[in-house]
């Protein structure tokens, strides 16, 4: 297998995750704001029942799809479906502001030992966040080589464009680039369709995945699997 020259890395749930306004209580602050009772203990349970919402994302990028899933969320905590609109809306921008989240520890160090070797770095996101005030976030800047995200680029992971339009911007080949990702539906079968090998991070150890799909618990793990 020959020697990666490049790595993209997915964004959320991969190199950061959400705090506490994405949780059971930021969940029903948010709702309360706008007249709608949840039930913060119904929270873990919501978000998995609201989950198959992502499924079918191959698609055209539309911001409706993550309201109407966080909208779902609302309405499996118990809230009013007439109501879930607005705090469903006000949570998902929210989403996009950079002070709502925190890198993993893993991140810094491997994104930094990956450079030091000459491998190239991509972001591919299917988010709304801006990928280029990311890196000054969360002082990252000069590691990145190419960032793209789904708002941008019109399509979803795992549409095959998203990944090709990545490859052409960094100059490397499919065969040459490995795609990291916490969603093996989005992430991992996306690079895959077009050559790519797809490595899934699952920080929880909770993923059912085919055993030939290559799996890390922590980004730490990545460099000596390249090597």
């Amino acid at each position: 297998m020959p020697r990666a020259s490049a790595v993209f890395f997915d964004v959320d749930f991969t190199l950061i995750h959400p705090g506490p306004r994405f949780q059971a209580e930021g969940y029903r602050a948010t709702c309360a704001r706008y007249g709608v009772t949840v039930d913060p203990g119904r929270f873990d349970q919501a978000v998995a029942g609201a989950a198959s919402a992502l499924d079918d994302t191959a698609r055209a990028f539309n911001p409706q799809v993550y309201i109407d899933y966080t909208a779902r969320i609302i309405e499996l905590m118990g809230g009013d479906p007439a109501k879930a609109g607005a705090p469903a809306r006000e949570i998902y921008d929210a989403w996009g502001a950079h002070d709502h989240f925190t890198l993993y520890d893993d991140v810094d160090e491997t994104l930094r030992a990956l450079h030091a070797e000459g491998i190239k770095l991509g972001l591919i996101s299917n988010g709304h966040r801006s990928l280029v005030s990311f890196q000054s976030h969360f002082a990252l800047d000069g590691l990145i080589a190419v960032t793209l995200s789904s708002s941008d680029h019109g399509f979803m992971k795992p549409h095959a464009s998203i990944f090709q339009a990545a490859l052409d911007a960094i100059g490397v080949a499919p065969a040459l680039a490995v795609m990291v990702g916490d969603s093996y539906l989005h992430d991992i079968l996306g690079a895959e369709h077009v050559g790519m090998r797809g490595v899934l991070i699952d920080r929880t150890g909770r993923e059912a995945v085919p055993v030939t799909t290559t799996v890390i618990r922590s980004l730490a793990e990545l460099p000596r699997l390249l090597d």
